[in-house]
């Protein structure tokens, strides 16, 4: 029996960014990506809207593998009971270790840590590993908007999916 490494689950910090922009360069792809490739000069991974207290990061032996961005879906008083993930990556190295199953579920402790009781995300209708990771945590899928993208020459799905908390 192969024992696989713990991530070690925290709060990014601002020293993070640089490792969190290389990151999320890497992993670029139009499995989960509507925005062009990042192409220099990079903006800064923390922008207005999303800063180091929005992410939780994953680190294997001391080395930043992944992250998972927790947002509010709306800035409604009437909708502040529902956080909303903005953004996983997992480093190519890092896939199949439970890296990304780790951040979802730190992420939901989270969500619920900060009151909400209902979590929610959107995923590209192909990235079918997202898809499945996503339904073994529990989140079902609660809309779709068919053809929402064109991406690579092809018409993809934009799939909404939730889970109460």
């Amino acid at each position: 029996m192969i024992l696989m490494p713990v991530p070690h689950i925290r709060f990014a910090t601002p020293d993070d960014e640089d490792d969190l922009g290389r990151l999320d360069r890497a992993t670029w792809s139009t499995l989960h990506a509507v925005t062009p490739r990042p192409r220099p000069p990079y903006e800064p991974f923390y922008n207005e809207r999303f800063g180091p207290r929005d992410h939780l990061v994953a680190e294997l032996d001391g080395v930043l593998v992944g992250y998972v961005r927790l947002g509010h879906p709306t800035s409604l008083a009437c909708n502040s009971h529902v956080r909303q993930i903005q953004g996983l990556a997992v480093s190519e190295a890092a896939r199949g270790t439970g890296v990304g199953r780790a951040l979802l579920r730190a992420v939901q402790d989270e969500a619920r840590r900060q009151g909400a009781r209902r979590i929610s995300l959107r995923v590209l209708g192909h990235n079918t590993p997202a898809r499945k990771l996503y339904e073994s945590e529990g989140f079902v899928v609660e809309g779709v908007l068919p053809e929402e993208f064109l991406l690579d020459g092809g018409y993809v799905d934009d799939v909404f999916m939730g889970r109460a908390l």
